[in-house]
C-alpha cells in the first residue's frame, strides 16, 4: 500500500511537471501556425492512444462507446471543448500569453469547486467559499481598476472546467474516452488541413527533420502526462492529487517571467495575488478536512 502511494506521488509529480514544461516544447514551434500544431496534436494523439488501448486490451470499451448515440453526442461536445482548450493553450504560448495560461490553470481548481456546487449539488465548506470569493474579488478588482478582463485565462480555465464536469458525469474511462474524442476531432482536423491555404510547414516532406520530430511528438506530449495523471489518481486520494496540480501553472509562471521575459505588471500582480491567496485558503481547507476524516 505504501509502495503504491509512493508510485502515485511520483506519477503525479511527473504528470504536472510535463504539463508545466509543455510551453518549452510549443515555443520550439513558433514558426508553425497554432492551428496546424493542433491538427498534428489531434492526429498523432489518435495513433499513440490507439496503440496504448490495444496494448491494454481496452478495445471492447471503445466499441461500447461507439454503439451508444447519447454517449457519442456528449463526447462530441467534450471533444470540441478539449480541442478549443488545446488550441488556445498553444496559441497563448506562441504569442507570449503564457502568464495568462498560468493564471487560467491556477483558477481551474477553484472553478471546478464552483461548478461542482452549481451543477452537482456539492456542498462548499466555509474555507472553500472564502477561497472562491477571494478569486472572484481579484478578477473584479482587475476589471474595475484596470478596465480589463483575463479573457484567455478564463477561456482556458472555463473550457477545461466544463470539460471535466461533463466527463465526470459520463460513464467513460479516461483513455477510451480520450481516444474517441480524438477520433471525433480527426475529421475536422483533416478537412481543415485539406482546405486550408498551404503554409511553409504544412508539407512534412519539405520540413527539416527537427520540425517533423516535434510535430509527430505532439501525440506523446498530449498523452503521456495524462497517462501519468490517471495512474496517480488510481493510487492516491483525489484530494491529495489536488495538492500536486499547482506544479504545472507554477512552472509556466516561472518560465514566462524568468525565461521568456513576459511583463509581470501591476495589473497581473494584483490578480495573481488574489488567486494565490485563494489557493492557499483552498489548500489549507482541503488539508484540514482530510485530517479530520483520517482522525474520525
Amino acid at each position: 500500500m505504501i509502495e503504491e502511494q509512493k508510485k502515485g506521488h511520483l506519477l503525479a509529480v511527473l504528470a504536472f511537471l510535463m504539463w508545466g514544461l509543455a510551453p518549452i516544447y510549443f515555443k520550439q514551434l513558433t514558426h508553425v501556425d497554432a492551428i496546424e500544431i493542433l491538427i498534428h496534436r489531434v492526429i498523432w494523439s489518435v495513433l499513440f492512444i490507439f496503440i496504448i488501448v490495444l496494448a491494454r486490451q481496452q478495445w471492447p470499451k471503445i466499441k461500447a462507446i461507439l454503439v451508444n448515440p447519447k454517449l457519442l453526442a456528449m463526447l462530441t461536445l467534450t471533444a470540441l471543448l478539449l480541442g478549443f482548450n488545446w488550441g488556445l493553450f498553444i496559441w497563448s504560448v506562441q504569442n507570449d500569453y503564457m502568464l495568462d495560461a498560468s493564471l487560467g490553470y491556477y483558477i481551474n481548481p477553484l472553478l471546478n469547486v464552483l461548478l461542482g456546487m452549481l451543477f452537482l449539488s456539492e456542498k462548499l465548506r466555509a474555507g472553500q467559499k472564502f477561497a472562491v470569493m477571494l478569486a472572484i474579488f481579484g478578477v473584479l478588482l482587475q476589471l474595475i481598476s484596470f478596465g480589463s478582463f483575463p479573457i484567455i485565462a478564463f477561456s482556458l480555465a472555463g473550457s477545461f472546467a466544463i470539460y471535466g464536469l461533463l466527463r465526470k458525469t459520463l460513464a467513460v474511462e479516461s483513455l477510451p474516452g480520450l481516444l474517441v474524442e480524438a477520433l471525433i476531432l480527426t475529421p475536422i482536423a483533416l478537412v481543415y488541413w485539406w482546405w486550408a491555404e498551404p503554409s511553409a510547414t504544412s508539407n512534412l516532406m519539405n520540413n527539416d527533420w527537427y520540425t517533423n520530430i516535434l510535430l509527430v511528438s505532439a501525440g506523446v506530449v498530449t498523452t503521456l502526462p495524462l497517462l501519468c495523471f490517471t495512474g496517480a489518481a488510481k493510487r492516491i486520494p483525489y484530494s491529495t492529487l489536488g495538492f500536486f496540480q499547482y506544479i504545472g501553472p507554477s512552472l509556466m509562471f516561472m518560465l514566462a517571467v524568468l525565461f521568456y521575459g513576459e511583463p509581470f505588471d501591476a495589473e497581473r500582480a494584483v490578480t495573481f495575488a488574489f488567486i494565490w491567496s485563494a489557493l492557499v485558503m483552498f489548500s489549507l481547507d482541503s488539508y484540514r478536512d482530510r485530517r479530520k476524516r483520517l482522525v474520525n
